[in-house]
């Protein structure tokens, strides 16, 4: 039997068939703006965009962060962050969008996201004529790279590029002493059950390879597997991260799997959980998480170290 079977992910809806291409781009000319995204899709522009709408939270925070959230006319329920989000008209969901109210809107241009958006809501878009930006963050340098997508858009690079600087130079103190255990094991839990994980080709996987860990399904193919219980037995993780906060979750872990109490991290404190509004965002608060959870595995490391002495 396989040890991975192919699922799509309960909390992401991939854009399965859209096919990425790597470079976005943005040219102008004399008369218009002709932008590249991440499907290497051109979109022409009459000048630069004054009402657009953001169909992911991520893209919603990174328009704020620079300064352009006055132009925001639209964005979804999930985008709740900054406070200001919350006052904007709602399009729809994550799953839903209400293509006909994005219309009503009269966006110059529509941001969504490939682990995000559906391919339904985005042809929907397309056919009604409406102008869309695909980004697709899949790890730090590809949050990196959307920011300053947007920035070029906006004319606002000088600002991006000060704020990344000060993205790389946190990243580069927090991995300048992470761990070495590259040997070790991590496993980040979506859902319990069906046991699904996030693999080694995702975005959440960029936390495990910045706190110098390896993901316990490294060589799956696929983005969400869903993972055999007893292979958790034999790759032993020394840590858990599941997908969103509950101080019982070593307890339910335990009764859905009472085997696992000879693992690692159920033994030795290893059990972490996480805000999914934070860190399932590939946007501005990226490295504000990766700073939390390092620094609570390192912590957790110290103490059961501390315990063996």
């Amino acid at each position: 039997m396989n040890t991975f079977i192919k699922v799509l992910p309960f909390l992401f809806v991939l854009l399965i068939g859209f096919g990425c291409k790597p470079t976005a781009k943005n040219v102008s000319n004399n008369k218009n703006i002709v932008l590249v995204d991440d499907l290497n899709n051109k979109i022409t522009l009459n000048s630069q965009p004054k009402r657009i709408i953001t169909l992911a939270p991520s893209l919603t925070e990174m328009i704020y962060e620079l300064g352009m959230g006055n132009k925001l006319v639209g964005n979804t329920t999930y985008c709740d962050y900054p406070d200001e989000a919350k006052k904007i008209t709602k399009v729809g969901d994550l799953l839903n969008v209400d293509a006909e109210k994005v219309l009503m809107l009269k966006p110059d241009l529509v941001f969504v996201t490939i682990e995000g958006n559906t391919q339904e809501s985005y042809k929907k878009l397309k056919d009604l004529g409406i102008k869309v930006f695909v980004s697709n963050p899949r790890n730090y340098d590809g949050i990196k790279k959307t920011f300053k997508d947007l920035a070029n858009i906006f004319s606002v690079t000088k600002k991006a590029d000060s704020i990344i600087t000060g993205w790389d130079n946190r990243i580069n103190k927090l991995t300048a002493f992470n761990s070495s255990d590259t040997n070790k094991y991590i496993m980040f839990i979506i859902e319990l059950k069906p046991l699904i994980v996030a693999g080694n080709k995702t975005f959440l996987n960029e936390y495990i390879r910045l706190a110098g860990y390896k993901n316990i399904v490294y060589d799956s193919k696929v983005n969400y597997p869903i993972l055999n219980r007893e292979e958790v037995l034999k790759r032993n993780p020394s840590f858990i991260i599941f997908s969103y906060e509950d101080k019982e979750i070593a307890k339910k872990i335990l009764k859905l799997y009472p085997e696992w109490k000879k693992i690692d991290a159920i033994k030795n404190n290893g059990v972490i959980t996480i805000n999914p509004n934070v860190y399932f965002r590939p946007g501005v608060r990226f490295v504000d998480a990766a700073e939390e959870l390092i620094k609570n595995l390192r912590l957790r490391k110290e103490g059961l170290q501390a315990l063996k002495q």
